[in-house]
């Protein structure tokens, strides 16, 4: 862990999910990160969406079994909040200067500084997905991947830009009142979850609820000013290096700019998986549906899921080393690695001929 200076100090707490909470302050001011795991292992890093958190965006895919025993397994996870998002956050003071998106980017590169963190893989929802290529594009050395939700690349159309003007009028003048509520899980979830069976809410509507009664309203909307300002990044796709998995919620009111984003990336290094009935927090609402998509990705890197119950006698041997795992990691995915078992998922993967 890197030492403090006069720009960055950090205060630690143990929380009840486990790992460290920290907070690190930036130049463009405190950020809140939780540390889950060894931090001598690789790195990845989180960005959730608006008036989210860690809690609220990456919990449901991190309680499942397969994916803790993939991600948890072998990565240290830095869950990232957007300024003033984290549990028990106070209101920013109007003394602060508003944050552009590229502020958020730089802040994500001093968090990495304060770690020590060279190179990192980054998964992100939304506008955490804007962000994070957004910090990719910028710090290209320093990302090895990307895993992306429902990602938007665009500058926000004018309808877009208006309904979020009304959302940030909504947020000023009554806070988290319900109608805007409404209109955030609309963007989070599919019709098919928010209209369940007889009117009775899902828990996972019902817990999003709860958490989005803690948020401050007012630094809600400084987040959603940041990304209602958000500049056009199609150009600097084709750039991008990385390899990308993105995952793409076909009820989600960015599923087409999603798709959009997909082909504008370098068919070499990006693969695109739609996921049926489900809205943009995919990670919420259908966790399962990613676990063998984000296998195969890890893949190409040489990382494998745990392998519970294996025998530790075998030379003293991991488990889940490359060597002992039978199947023969594809460079990135491939139709067949994808296809197979994913309903309800469709994939798309361009392969080159």
């Amino acid at each position: 862990m890197g030492e403090s200076s006069d720009s960055v100090s950090i205060d630690i707490d143990l929380i009840p999910l486990g790992g460290k909470e920290c907070t690190v302050k930036t130049s463009k001011g405190s950020l809140s990160v939780l540390v889950c795991g060894d931090q001598e292992k690789p790195a990845l890093i989180t960005y959730p969406d608006v008036a989210l958190n860690y809690v609220s965006c990456f919990q449901g895919l991190l309680f499942c079994p397969d994916a803790a025993s993939l991600l948890l397994h072998n990565f240290c996870i830095y869950h990232i909040d957007a300024p003033g998002h984290e549990l028990g956050a106070d209101v920013i003071s109007s003394d602060e200067p508003l944050l552009c998106v590229d502020d958020l980017a730089d802040q994500i590169a001093e968090v990495l500084d304060f770690f020590g963190l060279r190179e990192v893989l980054c998964l992100g929802v939304t506008a955490g997905a804007y962000v994070l290529t957004l910090f990719a594009m910028k710090y290209k050395e320093r990302v090895l991947g990307l895993i992306l939700v429902s990602p938007i690349c665009k500058a926000p159309s004018w309808t877009e830009w208006l309904y979020n003007k009304v959302l940030m009028n909504l947020l000023y003048f009554y806070g988290m009142c319900g109608l805007l509520k409404e209109c955030l899980l609309q963007r989070y979830f599919s019709k098919e979850l928010r209209g369940n069976v007889q009117g009775a809410e899902s828990d996972i509507i019902l817990t999003c609820r709860r958490l989005l009664d803690e948020r401050q309203s007012l630094n809600v909307m400084r987040f959603l000013q940041a990304i209602n300002a958000r500049h056009d990044l199609t150009e600097g796709l084709k750039e991008l290096q990385c390899k990308t998995l993105i995952f793409a919620g076909e009820s989600s009111p960015f599923h087409a700019e999603s798709v959009y984003m997909s082909t504008r990336m370098d068919n070499r290094n990006c693969a695109l998986v739609e996921v049926q009935a489900c809205g943009s927090l995919v990670t919420e609402e259908h966790p399962n549906s990613m676990i063998t998509p984000l296998e195969c990705f890890l893949m190409g890197y040489g990382y494998h899921r745990q392998i519970h119950g294996a025998s530790s006698s075998s030379n003293g041997s991991n488990p889940a080393s490359p060597s002992s795992h039978s199947c023969i990691a594809p460079e990135l995915l491939s139709p067949e690695s994808l296809g197979i078992k994913l309903k309800p998922i469709r994939t798309r993967v361009d392969v080159e001929i």
